[in-house]
């Protein structure tokens, strides 16, 4: 089975860290995965903040209810749309979310784990995040990563549903 199949299949949502560091090298992958997503006419209306200061990673779970896990994460990374630089209204948030799913399957591919948190378009999450990372108004935080070495494994899950497939009609 190639590598891309692989990371698609045993990825699973990873709520349990160990205290281990991640890599620099690691995000770096991570976030130039999410770089090489699709977008829109290629407006890549994206921007990418990590977040590795203990005090603010355990401050999220005040603006985010479902993030306590992340007190556990070494890092996190937030995925944001910048409307600035959106030229195809509307669709950064597909643009973003395929660049999410491109972070979390690298992270799995490279023996981490992570969660997608989402945040917009839920507008306290959105807000609370804007204003404990000093995000300007332009720039949509779009959904939260945390990152590390998992502290638990979930085994390999099919979530493959033919009666939901349709051809050339319902």
């Amino acid at each position: 089975m190639s590598v891309v199949l692989e990371a698609i299949y045993t990825r699973r949502s990873i709520r349990r860290y160990a205290p281990d560091p991640v890599p620099e090298d690691a995000i770096r992958e991570i976030i130039r995965a999410g770089m090489n997503a699709p977008s829109a006419g290629n407006e890549q209306p994206w921007q990418f903040v990590i977040i590795d200061r203990r005090e603010i990673l355990d401050g999220i779970p005040t603006v985010h209810p479902h993030a306590a896990m992340i007190r556990e994460a070494p890092v996190a990374i937030l995925v944001c749309g910048d409307l600035t630089l959106e030229t195809k209204q509307g669709y950064w948030v597909q643009d973003c979310a395929a660049a999410t799913q491109n972070m979390l399957l690298a992270a799995a591919a490279l023996g981490l784990g992570s969660v997608w948190l989402g945040v917009y378009p839920r507008d306290d999450r959105v807000t609370g995040l804007r204003r404990l990372l000093g995000i300007p108004e332009t720039v949509v935080p779009f959904a939260l990563l945390p990152v590390g070495h998992p502290a638990e494994h979930k085994p390999r899950k099919d979530e493959f549903h033919p009666e939901r497939i349709h051809r050339n009609a319902w």
